[in-house]
């Protein structure tokens, strides 16, 4: 008499067992009419520009976050591993294989680099006697950029919190939904401009709506943005760290 109710559960016990491996391993919304969105902060549930509007403030309100990837722009690649706050923000740029330290506070921008790339200079032999000996005293140190220099307002997007989120989590064209996912142990809920050839951009379903994977449009580059409000120190280099041009960086 109980030969038939067992195999029934244990048949249930393994669908259930089958149908959680299939939705953890590959991101689908749920088996036999489960919820999806249950106890998650519901943006999952909501029309994808709302869904976009809702992670926009929530980084704009946010103090911190770390960006990491890269960005293609006028066909130059940047890979980026920067922190940013309100008032400034340090860490990494990679441009042609060069790499150089961005540090911004307040109104006050440094940039940090080897002797290579300041030895490259436009217009100019790299065995010039004195392009060697600038770059030999700018080596390793931070110097400091005059704001009516070309480069401060080049550089400094670099280190702009609401500047730089507000130009990158805009997807273009027409707004949809592509399903629930998940970055890094995080369930997100992903939504794409013109089925993703405009973007996509996976936001968090688990506390704030935090954008946390975002894919640009036309292959313009992937970034990660993780470390939400998570503090970190941001202070001016000391003195004997600093080389300060005065109104004009040497060229580059």
């Amino acid at each position: 008499m109980t030969a038939i109710p067992q195999g029934r559960t244990r048949k249930a016990v393994l669908a259930s067992a089958v149908c959680a491996l299939v939705v953890t391993g590959t991101g689908l919304t749920g088996c036999g009419g489960e919820d999806p969105d249950a106890g998650t902060n519901g943006v999952g549930k909501l029309p994808p520009a709302k869904i976009q509007s809702r992670t926009q403030s929530a980084a704009r309100a946010a103090e911190t976050v770390r960006l990491s990837g890269a960005v293609v722009s006028n066909k130059r690649t940047y890979k980026l591993d920067m922190r940013l706050k309100g008032d400034g923000g340090t860490g990494s740029v990679t441009s042609k294989g060069t790499t150089f330290r961005l540090l911004r506070v307040g109104e006050h921008l440094f940039i940090k680099a080897d002797a290579e790339f300041w030895g490259h200079q436009d217009g100019k032999s790299d065995d010039d006697s004195s392009d060697a000996a600038a770059a030999d005293k700018l080596q390793g140190m931070f110097v400091k950029v005059p704001k009516g220099d070309p480069a401060y307002q080049q550089l400094s997007i670099f280190t702009d919190k609401d500047v730089l989120l507000d130009g990158l989590l805009s997807l273009h064209g027409k707004l949809g939904t592509d399903g629930h996912h998940e970055q890094r142990g995080v369930r997100t809920i992903r939504i794409t401009g013109d089925e993703g050839s405009g973007g996509k951009l996976d936001v968090s379903l688990e506390g704030k709506p935090y954008p946390l994977l975002l894919v640009r449009a036309g292959g313009a580059g992937t970034l990660r943005l993780t470390d939400w409000n998570q503090e970190f120190a941001l202070k001016e280099p000391e003195k004997d760290e600093t080389v300060d041009y005065g109104q004009q960086l040497p060229s580059s």
